[in-house]
């Protein structure tokens, strides 16, 4: 059984909560009397947010794409095709995701047709600037474009990773931005809160930040109370993933473990909550179109929840949370 490394109390994590609003964010529905319907020439788009200090536009709703390299080529491509139909602009892969075949699928169904449309970002694993500037060529090509619009350190689990990882891999990042090769920078992972702040502590120079952001974390080594007021204050953009904690909410991938959907809470509702915190989009891997089809019309559905009702919910799950249970796939591993 896992236990708590940063226990507070449940008055302190209200309290702590209560500092973090999707108030800031500007409603997309209305603006005065004037309905906002954002569209572009393939049709009406899914609400759109800023990306912080990028200042480009994303839609709230981002395709994973370690989920597009698993199926089929046609699963894969009508995912594709059922994302562009349904107002989705942003797409998020990584050279690691089967050896960069979710990126060839994206060079082979997505950028022929739409590139001048979307958002694409990649990821890399590299430890040192050789190897980033490999992985760069290498998803370009496998992509079939000259640029990405972000570029981001994949997968920081360690501090000790950190430490080597940021030096040896930044000034190729900034180069390849002075470049034109890549339009923003940024780093993701989901190990440890910490190791986030200590690379916030580190540079400056990252615009993006992607890490979990669900209804159990604020209960457990949280990224939500511990990262994302950093990550506000700075006007970063915010990159939610492991919204269902990795399938964790829904009692684990064997569906074992306790469950906060749907006994406590349903799918729509935990993702509604993710969306009424500042972040920018919420990234998930949806490997079929059925499963897209229902993130979007939560989507096109959202109304932003109350502190109150966001307080509701964590308290309503905490006792389950705290433990770590429900994260133990990802979360823990915080280096020295």
């Amino acid at each position: 059984m896992m236990t708590p490394r940063d226990p507070i109390t449940r008055r302190e994590l209200l309290q702590r909560l209560a500092l973090l609003t999707g108030a800031t964010l500007v409603p997309w529905r209305t603006y005065g009397a004037v309905e906002l319907t954002p569209a572009d020439k393939l049709g009406l788009l899914l609400p759109q947010r800023t990306l912080g200090m990028t200042g480009m536009k994303v839609t709230m709703l981002t395709v994973g794409g370690s989920h597009i390299g698993r199926p089929s080529e046609s699963v894969a491509q009508a995912v594709i095709e059922a994302a562009i139909e349904s107002g989705i602009r942003t797409f998020d892969t990584a050279q690691l995701y089967q050896n960069g075949g979710s990126e060839e699928r994206y060079g082979k169904f997505l950028t022929p047709k739409y590139r001048e449309h979307v958002l694409i970002f990649t990821k890399t694993m590299a430890e040192d600037g050789a190897t980033a500037r490999s992985h760069l060529e290498d998803s370009l090509r496998r992509m079939k474009t000259d640029y990405l619009d972000l570029w981001a350190l994949h997968d920081v689990r360690t501090i000790d990773k950190a430490d080597i990882r940021v030096p040896g891999v930044l000034d190729v990042m900034l180069k390849a931005k002075a470049e034109g090769k890549v339009r923003h920078i940024g780093f993701t992972g989901h190990g440890s809160w910490k190791t986030h702040a200590h690379i916030l502590g580190m540079t400056d120079a990252f615009e993006t930040c992607q890490m979990p952001i669900n209804v159990a974390d604020p209960s457990y080594e949280s990224f939500t109370l511990n990262v994302l007021p950093i990550l506000v204050k700075r006007n970063m953009g915010v990159f939610a993933m492991k919204t269902l904690a990795a399938d964790g909410l829904m009692g684990g991938r064997n569906h074992t473990g306790p469950r906060v959907i749907p006994d406590h809470l349903s799918v729509h509702e935990a993702l509604r909550y993710v969306w009424s915190l500042p972040v920018s989009s919420l990234v998930s891997g949806m490997a079929s179109v059925e499963h897209l089809k229902a993130n979007v019309a939560s989507a096109r559905s959202y109304v932003a929840m109350s502190d109150a009702e966001r307080r509701t919910l964590i308290s309503m799950v905490a006792n389950l949370a705290q433990t770590g249970e429900m994260e133990r796939g990802f979360k823990g591993q915080t280096g020295s």
